[in-house]
């Protein structure tokens, strides 16, 4: 089933009554979607399914028209997610930088999205708040979830690189969530964008508590986002949500699966297309088979639907949709 905003804000609220975390998962093609939206369904976990700007323009073909990669984007989530009973999805705008601000409205007022998140925290404090008041403003008007962010994470995704870090103060953090009145907060806490070793980050499990405690203590409270997670230990995770946070996102984790799928796939099938250097060509017909990509891109639907699997049971979604 597919979310829209007030479907999905249940969903966070659930979560973060019940101290359970959702898994965003960052997709491209429907290959990744398919993999993503079974995971969910088999382990009877809500989910979110997030876009970058990058992916939009990717899932366009040559053109790179952004409208036209979300509208296919949002319409393969939609036509997938509806088949299935046992679990519902959103779909997230992940990362947008201020220059994206027409995409995102876009995307709000054409129903292509349940949630965005504005990522301002470039810009100087005052100014992420009247960027982000901006999308709220447009957002909530047409029943759209926002997420904010303060701080900025170490590393690369998609369009977004940073050299450096900068954590999130806790005071500034009330202050934006408050003048916002954002439904998400995307903490910078200690983990990094790209291909990491979670038992090398040094993640500030007492700054995510430190914030949460101080929203509610301010009848602000607000479902806190974890992003940089692909490379965090299951007890990490597990640490964050008690901590307070309701929303992982994950996007590296599903690459290097849909890879070494593929990857150990041709590994073994490598003859299938390409001639064996003992084999004489008059000897040698290439074996459709086996290279019909269904038979190979199947496996790294399959590879990103288990790692799904296993991250709703490392953050105790399973069995907890609000269609149960």
């Amino acid at each position: 089933m597919f979310y829209r905003g007030d479907e999905l804000k249940e969903v966070f609220r659930k979560a973060k009554k019940e101290r359970f975390g959702i898994i965003a998962s960052n997709v491209v093609f429907d290959s990744a979607i398919r993999g993503v939206l079974q995971g969910y369904d088999s382990q009877r976990s809500d989910g979110l399914l997030q876009m970058s700007s990058g992916a939009a323009k990717y899932a366009a073909g040559t053109s790179q028209d952004i409208k036209i990669g979300a509208q296919l984007i949002s319409s393969i989530i939609k036509i997938l997610s509806n088949q299935f009973k046992n679990s519902g999805v959103g779909l997230h705008i992940d990362h947008a930088t201020p220059n994206y601000f027409d995409f995102v409205v876009y995307c709000i007022e054409n129903d292509l999205v349940s949630s965005v998140m504005i990522d301002a925290s470039k810009e100087d404090f005052e100014e992420n708040i009247r960027i982000s008041l901006e999308v709220v403003k447009v957002a909530h008007k047409h029943g759209v979830l926002v997420e904010g962010e303060i701080g900025y994470i170490k590393g690369a995704e998609d369009e977004i690189v940073s050299d450096s870090e900068l954590y999130t103060k806790p005071e500034e953090a009330l202050e934006y969530v408050k003048k916002t009145n954002v439904d998400l907060f995307a903490a910078s806490v200690g983990t990094n964008h790209g291909v990491t070793k979670g038992a090398k980050v040094s993640l500030k499990l007492d700054l995510i508590k430190e914030i949460d405690n101080l929203l509610i203590a301010n009848n602000v409270e607000t479902g806190i986002v974890l992003h940089g997670a692909s490379g965090l230990t299951a007890k990490q995770q597990i640490d964050a949500i008690k901590n307070g946070v309701v929303k992982i996102n994950k996007d590296t984790r599903y690459q290097m699966e849909f890879a070494e799928a593929v990857q150990a796939y041709w590994e073994k099938e490598k003859d299938a297309i390409a001639k064996p250097d003992e084999v004489s060509d008059d000897n040698y017909t290439p074996d459709k088979k086996r290279f019909d990509p269904r038979k190979w891109i199947i496996k790294a639907e399959l590879a990103t639907q288990s790692a799904v699997e296993e991250l709703v049971q490392i953050t105790s979604s399973a069995g907890k949709s609000i269609l149960l």
